[in-house]
């Protein structure tokens, strides 16, 4: 049985199964990108759920494995070297679980460097920018009478949803027509839109290749199950 006392983030949330990978992690866009990409690829692993409360990401035992305070974060009792390795950033893990199960990643080095680049462009732009829209249109900033950073983060929410409607004309998925890692980076932030309340604002119905992508997205098996893993409370 695998050691995994080095971790101190184990000592709030117990391993069962110090054997198989440990997700830590929360159903957000940027959470289920894990789980998703786990059930995806079929690597064994235990999901413990950890709430978005500073009792839990600000507490020292998660700091331990991710002093971003952010999820998602894994520990891999079965590293590259032999060793447990701990990782945090969604992006990276992504990566890292794609590599590890030769899966998800493309079939050649063009493949790979596409993919990863639709990766950088949910981690860089997408993500950012639709999560300030969200605070803006829904959350503490939609009270504000400045309605400047609203129309900011809307205007880019539209221009960011244009490059992915164009580049999905004719594509099955964004990198091609194998589904990969870029997808499930992509669209759960796609969804997110919904939970926003900002469809219509931000015109989700006149792109309608992403209306049919992220359909595609959720029809799939292992993201059905990624979407509520871990399950909250």
């Amino acid at each position: 049985m695998t050691d995994l006392s080095a971790f101190p983030i184990t000592k709030k949330w117990p391993a069962q199964n110090p054997d198989v990978l440990q997700l830590y992690s929360f159903p957000t866009p940027n959470g289920v990108k894990a789980s998703i990409a786990l059930e995806e690829m079929g690597i064994p692993y235990e999901a413990h759920l950890v709430t978005l409360a500073d009792a839990d990401v600000k507490s020292p035992e998660f700091l331990s494995l991710n002093p971003n305070n952010k999820i998602p974060a894994i520990i891999d009792p079965n590293g590259p070297d032999g060793t447990p390795i701990g990782l945090f950033e969604s992006g990276a893990i992504l990566i890292y679980l794609a590599e590890k199960s030769g899966k998800l990643l493309g079939n050649n080095a063009t493949e790979r460097a596409q993919i990863i680049q639709w990766v950088m462009f949910q981690m860089g732009g997408l993500g950012p920018m639709l999560g300030q829209l969200g605070f803006f249109y829904k959350f503490a900033g939609s009270e504000w009478e400045d309605k400047r950073p609203m129309e900011r983060y809307l205007n880019e929410g539209k221009r960011l949803l244009n490059v992915l409607n164009l580049e999905l004309a004719g594509k099955e998925w964004i990198a091609g027509s194998e589904f990969s890692i870029a997808d499930i980076a992509i669209a759960p932030w796609l969804r997110a839109l919904d939970f926003y309340g900002a469809k219509e604002a931000i015109g989700w119905e006149e792109h309608g290749n992403l209306v049919d992508y992220l359909k595609r997205f959720e029809a799939r098996p292992a993201v059905q199950t990624g979407l509520v893993t871990p399950p909250r409370d």
